[in-house]
């Protein structure tokens, strides 16, 4: 009985410790923090067709164009109420 006390305590150790043990969770050097504005342009593998980098009226259309898309009350023509 005494062995199945102590593994049980040796268990129970080892679950207490093995939350000491957290990773970091820092960006590391991979992260560049950028000054610029978001509509100065990024890669351009992730720009919209036919939008040009700098340019802010265009950009802010192209957020506007896109959250419409998301808007469900956009998206659907309003029914008439059913009697």
């Amino acid at each position: 009985m005494s062995r199945l006390r102590f593994m049980l305590a040796l268990a129970a150790a080892a679950m207490a410790l093995s939350a000491c043990g957290e990773r970091s969770q820092e960006l590391g050097a991979k992260h560049v923090k950028s000054d610029k504005p978001a509509f100065s342009g990024g890669d351009a593998q992730f720009t919209a067709a036919g939008w040009n980098a700098g340019d802010r009226a265009a950009w802010e259309q192209q957020i506007r164009t896109r959250g419409q898309g998301q808007n469900e009350y956009s998206r659907s023509a309003p029914t008439a109420p059913q009697p």
